[in-house]
């Protein structure tokens, strides 16, 4: 990935568009809409042309259960004037329910999970968005059910078990972030300095995909920069600033 130039927040004009209220949302999304507003919270208010998940007081608050970058719109136009929070789930433990014509149900979990540092592969898509003061970002672990029915011809790869829906469980922990720099908290202990991103997954047990996408999300919001190469591999600098050892999640 290359390193972006000093980012430019491109959250100023926007064009502003209707999006999907409350009869349309997925069980999810209902359900950490009611998890994550605080009490006396008002839901699905309209403002500036959007539909705004949940306002507390002066907070706007958003859950966005899909693509990070599908919100620099709505973002763009509220961010100038609001603070927002922006919720993003990930699944910690997944249980894989189908659903069998004749009515039986088969769950089971998932071998797949996910932990604070997913965070990356959802900000990759905008991490100049984050840079605004304005907005904070609510890391949401939680324990989900995707629910699957067989559909013959779809979905070759499991074998036909086509993705209905997903439904909250449980939410296991909240992290907020308030700032770029709370990102650092997220990145493996004893990483050396400099690092390459084949030095996150030895430290961190990531993938190596996902420690390119944090690179490239602290490169972009000047958290670090590239000093140079190993070989192949890019080497990275944590700024002076921002050089303090990242810890482990607690």
């Amino acid at each position: 990935m290359p390193t972006p130039s000093r980012p430019e927040c491109a959250l100023g004009r926007a064009e502003r568009v209707n999006v999907i209220g409350s009869l349309n949302e997925s069980q999810l999304h209902a359900a950490l809409k009611l998890a994550s507003a605080p009490p006396g919270s008002r839901f699905e208010v309209e403002l500036g042309g959007y539909v705004i998940d949940a306002l507390h007081e002066d907070l706007l608050i958003e859950v966005q259960t899909r693509n990070f970058g599908a919100m620099r719109t709505k973002l763009a136009a509220l961010l100038p004037e609001h603070r927002v929070r922006l919720v993003l789930p990930v699944a910690a433990t997944r249980w894989l329910v189908k659903h069998h014509d004749d009515g039986r149900l088969q769950r089971r979990r998932s071998p797949r999970s996910g932990g604070v540092e997913q965070l990356f592969a959802e900000l990759v898509y905008g991490p100049e968005l984050f840079a605004h003061p304005n907005l904070e970002i609510e890391l949401a672990l939680i324990e989900e059910e995707e629910h699957r029915r067989h559909v013959p011809g779809k979905a070759w790869r499991r074998r036909g078990w086509v993705v209905t829906g997903r439904a909250l469980v449980s939410v296991k922990e909240r992290r907020l972030l308030k700032s770029p720099e709370d990102l650092l908290a997220l990145l493996p202990a004893g990483l050396p300095s400099p690092f390459t991103t084949a030095d996150v997954p030895a430290r961190g047990r990531w993938p190596r995909r996902l420690a390119q996408q944090a690179a490239y999300c602290l490169a972009a919001l000047e958290l670090a920069e590239r000093v140079g190469k190993v070989g192949n591999a890019y080497l990275y600098e944590l700024t002076a600033v921002t050089a303090d050892p990242p810890r482990t999640p607690g």
